[in-house]
């Protein structure tokens, strides 16, 4: 019997990606590390996404963050400022220590051996002041005869005093003044229905200027005394009578600059013996002058020879409520400068220029330390910490700012005016900026323009605000209403008013209009 044939095994034929795969998972792969690795691509949906997106929502995207980093700055500013306050207090806190512990051994162990007193006996403990805490200073109480309104009576409950001379002292005595430095009014804003005030006549002549007035300023010491500035270079000084109530014109000086500039911004010396007023950088011209209404007209005018601004406008002037005699003035230029009385001459300091990134507005000093504020048309609010010398805090609104005025009854309120219709006027706290403790404003008919020019007044009990308007009347806001429109609105003038001046002994108003009229209004 034959042999079988072995049967050959048919060839298959395998797919090409079969046959890579066998070729693959015969040979030994290499080992490579992870890091040489690519990275896996992104998922389809994401990438796409990310090509989606357009030019706009990106530089949303970039503007948003500035803004997080922004707002983080602050807030690391403001916490810096706090630390920094707080590690004041607690050095002068223990200065006050050192020094009533140098005091009272002083008393203990010198005088009593030099004398032969026993240290605990009743004629020693009359000498030895004990040392009282610190949380809350003592609050002077003044004699009947002087005594303040209680707190929740309006601008009417001051005291009513009489008329007094061109060179009478300042009214308010120092008892009065220091009682009403220590009041807190914040705790009681918004809180209660607004007082209205009765206007019981009004008094409107002419201001004697040919030209848009600008100015209308109060003599810090004595109340009687308002000057008016204008276009026309004159500056006028007008007495007011309130028993009328009656104003007249006292003299009239031309303050025009060397280059024939007028007064931008006028301001009173605290002793209320002269005046200062500021002009413009440009062509070289000077920028402050002294008028003095005590001697000669030849010399009653002069000029300050320092020109530290650098161009533009000078847009604002004020005194600093310090015992050291200096003022400020804000520019076009973006500066604010420090002008400090020296042995019979003012030297001036630059305090910065880089902070605003535009116009500065106005310029203001804190009372209880030394702080320069000022504000400008970059909707910037900066504190500047004079002896520290650096920035103690800086708020961005939403809106330009155009003055800034801290209250004069509550040293830790401050009003800030900006150009929002119907929330024109702002009012902080000044240990905390970023937060806006209230705001009020109003509706122009004439206008929706929000002019510079128009400026406010607190009233001395620091409860009323007084405002200008485009409109020919005056608006009044009580900070105890929760609302923020006017309380009441006065009609005073036949077009608009750019200021309107409380009084800080009677129960009178000035204002000033673009009528070309000074008024003088009475309420109680």
């Amino acid at each position: 019997m034959d042999d079988i044939p072995v049967l050959k095994r048919p060839k298959l034929h395998k797919d090409e990606h079969e046959s890579a795969s066998d070729d693959s998972a015969a040979k030994p792969q290499p080992s490579a590390s992870p890091a040489a690795e690519p990275p896996p691509p992104p998922p389809p949906q994401q990438q796409q996404q990310e090509e989606d997106m357009s030019e706009e929502e990106m530089l949303a995207l970039v503007d948003r963050c500035k803004r997080q980093v922004e707002c983080c700055k602050l807030k690391l500013m403001h916490y810096h400022s706090l630390l920094h306050t707080a590690e004041k207090k607690l050095t002068q806190a223990q200065e006050r220590l050192t020094e009533a512990q140098e005091r009272l051994t002083r008393y203990l162990y010198i005088k009593p051996r030099d004398k032969g007193l026993n240290p605990s006996s009743p004629e020693i403990k009359a000498l030895v002041p004990m040392p009282q805490p610190e949380a809350r200073p003592l609050l002077v109480i003044p004699e009947t005869s002087i005594r303040p309104a209680p707190l929740p009576e309006p601008t009417p409950g001051l005291n009513k005093v009489s008329a007094l001379s061109s060179s009478s002292p300042p009214v308010l005595p120092e008892t009065v003044i220091e009682t009403q430095q220590r009041e807190n009014l914040i705790q009681n804003m918004k809180k209660s229905p607004a007082t209205m005030l009765r206007f019981h006549s009004s008094t409107v002549v002419s201001s004697h200027h040919k030209r848009k007035l600008r100015c209308l300023e109060l003599c810090p010491a004595n109340d009687q005394l308002v000057i008016t500035s204008a276009l026309d270079g004159i500056v006028n000084l007008w007495q007011v009578q309130p028993k009328g109530p009656s104003i007249s014109l006292l003299s009239t000086t031309g303050c025009f600059s060397p280059k024939n500039k007028w007064p931008e911004d006028v301001a009173w010396h605290p002793n209320g013996d002269t005046i200062f007023a500021v002009y413009s950088a440009d062509n070289d011209d000077s920028q402050v002058s002294v008028m003095n209404r005590n001697i000669s007209r030849q010399k009653k005018v002069t000029f300050l020879p320092a020109k530290p601004h650098t161009k533009g406008i000078i847009n604002n002037i004020n005194f600093m409520p310090w015992s050291d005699v200096c003022f400020v003035t804000g520019g076009s230029d973006h500066a604010v400068i420090l002008w400090q009385d020296k042995d019979d001459s003012w030297n001036h300091k630059k305090v910065h220029n880089d902070l605003h990134s535009s116009v500065v507005m106005g310029v203001a000093g804190l009372q209880q330390r030394n702080t320069i504020l000022s504000v400008g048309s970059d909707k910037r609010i900066i504190a500047f910490d004079l002896a520290a010398e650096r920035t103690e805090s800086k708020n961005l609104i939403d809106s330009k700012c155009m003055s800034v005025l801290p209250n004069p009854r509550d040293f830790n309120l401050c009003m800030v005016q900006t150009a929002a219709p119907g929330r024109q006027l702002r009012l902080f706290d000044t240990r905390l900026w970023q937060t806006e403790v209230h705001a009020v404003g109003w509706k122009q008919e004439s206008s929706e323009s929000q002019s510079a020019l128009i400026s406010q007044s607190w009233s001395p009990d620091g409860w009323y605000l007084s405002s200008g308007s485009a409109d020919p009347v005056i608006h009044i806001f009580d900070i105890r209403y929760n609302g923020q429109n006017p309380c009441q609105s006065v009609q005073a003038h036949k077009k608009r008013v750019f200021k309107a001046l409380w009084h800080q002994t009677a129960p009178v108003l000035t204002s000033i209009s673009s009528d070309l009229n000074i008024g003088i209004h009475k309420y109680s």
